[in-house]
């Protein structure tokens, strides 16, 4: 069909020479760098206890040069992020919230370039400057790459790895780049398993490569060095699961939608209500999202959909399916990792719709609506003329990246609402404490909803961060006391008591 002439069997160059077009990169990448490090220091305000969590195991790394491959306190988290924020602290504070979230910043922008590389090589440079830039604006990635959770490692590792992977097969004339691509990717995606969940589901999608590139010269054996670097590097966390199962179905089990009475249903709602997300209701957690918002802002929404329904109708319409398996291999990878990406978050029962189980959908997202907003440039041009296409290509540009600052920094981080879903106040109550001399006894005393299995005072953690007091050691050196309400039947009296809700 002619309505299809916007995505083209070739690579789509929009007629810009080398220079441009790295330029335009260039300027994304630095609205991308803006966007996710201005006023990191102070927004988001407060610190999650997750957040806290992470930065207390990561001191405890530090101090004791002990860094594991997972932490299973609090429910267990693959030790990617916490290790990387160790390694911080031998060169800035560990004590400030915004050092726990450096990590997420830099991810988020080597993300934003990391889609460019892939979507330049599956589509060509015009696709791929604009879904970089509307991954630089996307409010769903810009939160998340402003807070320490290590769910933002899942997204930027599954794309370097993706494009580093084809880039072996497409050199494959030139031997010792290939293999080094090969060896690169195999090492990139491994690391994938220690960041986030989700990322487990991620095998499935790289089975696409075999139908298309199978042909090849040096195929298997590039596949083969994949696979064995991937296995090598996985290897330590594989085998700490292997040894404790718990670990691994722990969170699993907890949150699975077959504790559900009627699972199967509620899956097929989850899914629903996961794919809505993206253009109509969004996560309601305030901590994630403008409670309730789409998570894609409503015109990138419209290219979401106009671009899955082009790649949707490609894959229907066979006689599409001729001369270069290149533009079929990237329509599938977007619509399988879009759908896989969505398996993980509708698999659980808590909190539906959920951004941040679901963050692997957020790059192909992206990818498709820089698609449908490729083809809606071309016909506007075709049919009303190349100064109107421009003209409105540049309002909408304007506009997604004024909208971006406005709903992260005026809209979202303005409201009240925020600063509850941060734990603002155990952040002030750290600083109360800071405040006093060592010499008198601090005893901060958490509610009974606090505890976990593990004895672990929860809700204590962000605390624990910014006071530094997170192990027994530090706990005495610092005369800082934690306690249940239960055991505050006699307190010295020139104590100072603290409460945690």
């Amino acid at each position: 069909m002619e309505i299809l002439a916007g995505i083209t069997l070739e690579r789509e160059n929009l007629k810009m020479d080398g220079s441009k077009r790295k330029l335009i990169l260039i300027g994304v990448l630095i609205l991308a760098t803006f966007l996710r490090f201005y006023h990191l220091t102070t927004t988001p305000p407060g610190l999650f206890i997750d957040e806290a969590m992470d930065g207390n195991n990561a001191v405890e790394a530090h101090e004791t040069g002990h860094f594991k491959v997972f932490y299973p306190e609090f429910n267990g988290r693959e030790g990617l992020y916490v290790n990387m924020v160790a390694l911080l602290f031998n060169i800035l504070p560990s004590n400030e919230p915004w050092v726990i979230r450096l990590p997420a910043a830099v991810a988020g922008v080597l993300t934003v370039l990391g889609t460019y590389l892939l979507v330049a090589e599956l589509f060509g440079d015009g696709p791929a400057l604009l879904a970089a830039f509307l991954l630089a604006t996307s409010f769903w990635h810009i939160n998340f790459s402003r807070i320490g959770f290590r769910a933002i490692l899942a997204p930027l590792l599954l794309t370097w790895s993706l494009w580093l992977l084809i880039k072996a097969f497409k050199t494959a004339s030139v031997a010792k780049a290939s293999w080094s691509y090969a060896v690169l990717a195999g090492i990139v995606y491994a690391l994938g398993f220690y960041s986030y969940i989700a990322y487990r589901i991620t095998p499935l999608l790289f089975l696409l490569f075999i139908p298309f590139f199978r042909k090849m010269p040096g195929f298997w054996k590039r596949v083969v060095v994949f696979m064995a670097v991937a296995f090598l590097v996985a290897a330590p966390i594989g085998w700490y699961f292997v040894k404790n199962p718990g670990d691994f179905f722990g969170r699993i089990a907890q949150v699975s939608v077959t504790n559900s009475s009627d699972r199967y249903g509620q899956f097929a709602l989850n899914m629903i209500k996961t794919f809505l997300m993206l253009i109509l209701h969004g996560d309601h957690n305030w901590r994630h999202n403008v409670s309730g918002a789409p998570e894609l802002f409503r015109p990138v929404g419209i290219l979401f959909l106009l671009g899955t329904l082009l790649c949707l109708w490609f894959l229907y319409d066979a006689r599409r399916r001729t001369k270069t398996p290149w533009p079929l291999f990237g329509v599938l990878v977007l619509i399988g990792w879009l759908v896989l990406a969505a398996l993980p978050a509708a698999a659980t029962n808590e909190g539906i719709p959920h951004a941040l189980r679901a963050i692997l959908m957020l790059p192909p997202s992206i990818m498709l609506a820089a698609l449908g907003g490729i083809w809606l440039f071309r016909f506007t041009k075709n049919h009303w003329g190349e100064n109107i296409a421009r003209s409105l290509a540049l309002i909408f540009l304007t506009s997604v990246a004024v909208f971006a600052y406005i709903d992260y920094f005026r809209i979202w981080a303005g409201n009240p609402n925020v600063a509850d879903a941060f734990n603002a106040s155990y952040v002030a109550i750290g600083n109360r404490v800071n405040a006093l001399p060592r010499s008198v006894p601090k005893y901060v005393v958490v509610g009974p909803q606090g505890t976990i299995p593990m004895d672990t005072l929860m809700n204590a953690e962000s605390t624990m961060y910014i006071t530094g007091s997170f192990t027994a050691q530090d706990q005495r050196s610092k005369n800082i006391h934690y306690l249940l309400p239960e055991n505050t039947g006699s307190l010295p009296a020139q104590a100072e008591v603290f409460y945690i809700k």
